[in-house]
């Protein structure tokens, strides 16, 4: 039976995740979008009418900092589930709402306070007894990376090997968007992230290193090497825990090097600051103000050329022999484009939660509490991934790019 879900976020992940639900009206009966920001959502949902997708896509004007707002929103809709890809600021308002009406939830990035680029799970995991309470689930970093690199994981834990040690999750951007300096999703995130200290699990404990320290070129399919750094990244947190045979995990990202200097500039001159300034007589965020002049991720889809490579590279054992595995997906932003009129990183985003709020209106991922991705059963998300735009291929027992 399909259902009715309401997405909160209209940036290039929400278009991406609105129009992909309203493709298939056998698991999403209603699309509702809503954002602080109406005309945003009703530019998506005239360009879902206008490339003839099935179900309309029906809007909302919601602000995703307020429960009251939110309440009355899921109150009137009456909505089976919430899929957030607002702000992670907004992360716990938009579950506290769904325990207050009742509503089943699903984001894609872990919660972080406004005012420390400090991203981990406790926050929402501290959720657990209260979402088991009310019947309710809540399904967490149901994205790319996070998201499908967790089922990756759980897959190759499922079908190869008896004990994995190493895990490398190693994602690469090799398009071209044409812009002097952007970033692909919302920038005041991005920029958080990749500033702040870089961290990886090592021997039972995390090991903290200078933000982009570590860095080496990696080889990507169709891509070649690309200079890949060595970043802290929200799934570590979680598949360290749910897969605790493993001896290190890390995460590598792609830079291009005019990014990194229009970066190091900008850090420099105090534009990446998270604290409030006198401006005018007025307090302003350094980091907001830049995100307000920058490039909207959104707009970058329409010329954007070149693809994504994104996997997961793991070493342990099997059958008492050591194995090597690497699961991944290389996506076309110009393909992305014809689809819905998006870029590949908003692409890869939005499929994944749409596949993954599909599986819980289906049944087949539905349990009461709080969740990682890799608690299911990947089987039929790996499914999913390519029948709805994202196939990915493995790589057994090659020589990987790593230190063991």
């Amino acid at each position: 039976m399909s259902k009715k879900l309401i997405i909160i976020g209209a940036g290039g992940v929400g278009n991406v995740v609105a129009k992909k639900c309203a493709m298939n009206p056998q698991v999403f009966s209603e699309v509702v979008l809503a954002s602080r920001t109406l005309s945003k959502c009703d530019a998506i949902a005239k360009e879902a009418q206008n490339i003839g997708l099935p179900t309309a896509i029906k809007t909302r004007q919601v602000d995703a900092d307020s429960v009251p707002e939110l309440v009355k929103l899921f109150t009137e809709e009456k909505p089976f589930m919430v899929i957030n890809v607002a702000l992670p600021y907004q992360d716990l308002t938009i579950m506290d709402a769904c325990l207050a009406t009742g509503v089943h939830y699903l984001d894609t990035a872990n919660y972080e306070p406004k005012e420390e680029a400090k991203f981990e799970y406790s926050w929402q995991w501290a959720y657990q007894e209260r979402f088991k309470e009310a019947g309710l689930m809540a399904l967490l970093g149901c994205g790319f990376d996070p998201g499908v690199t967790g089922v990756y994981t759980a897959y190759a834990n499922k079908h190869y090997f008896d004990e994995m040690h190493y895990l490398d999750i190693i994602d690469c951007n090799a398009g071209d968007h044409g812009k002097a300096f952007a970033t692909n999703f919302n920038p005041e995130i991005n920029i958080r992230e990749i500033t702040q200290k870089g961290k990886y699990w090592e021997n039972g404990q995390w090991v903290e290193i200078e933000a982009m320290s570590i860095h080496k070129p990696i080889e990507y399919p169709n891509i070649g090497p690309k200079e890949s750094y060595l970043l802290f990244h929200e799934e570590l947190e979680s598949l360290t825990k749910n897969f605790p045979t493993l001896k290190r995990a890390r995460f590598w990202m792609t830079f291009g090097q005019a990014y990194l200097t229009h970066l190091e500039v900008l850090q420099n001159v105090g534009m990446t600051s998270i604290q409030p300034i006198k401006f005018n007589g007025m307090d302003i965020v350094p980091l907001e103000f830049l995100k307000a002049v920058l490039p909207e991720p959104g707009t970058l889809g329409e010329n954007y050329s070149g693809q994504t490579s994104i996997g997961c590279q793991i070493k342990g054992i099997k059958d008492g022999q050591e194995a090597t595995y690497y699961v991944y997906n290389n996506c076309h932003h110009a393909e992305c484009y014809k689809e819905v009129q998006a870029q590949g990183v908003s692409y890869t985003t939005g499929v994944p939660a749409m596949i993954g709020a599909s599986l819980m209106i289906q049944g087949d991922w539905m349990k009461a509490g709080v969740y990682n991705v890799e608690e299911f059963n990947p089987d039929p998300f790996m499914e999913m991934l390519n029948i709805h735009g994202l196939p990915w291929h493995e790589l057994h027992n090659i020589t990987l790019p790593h230190e063991y």
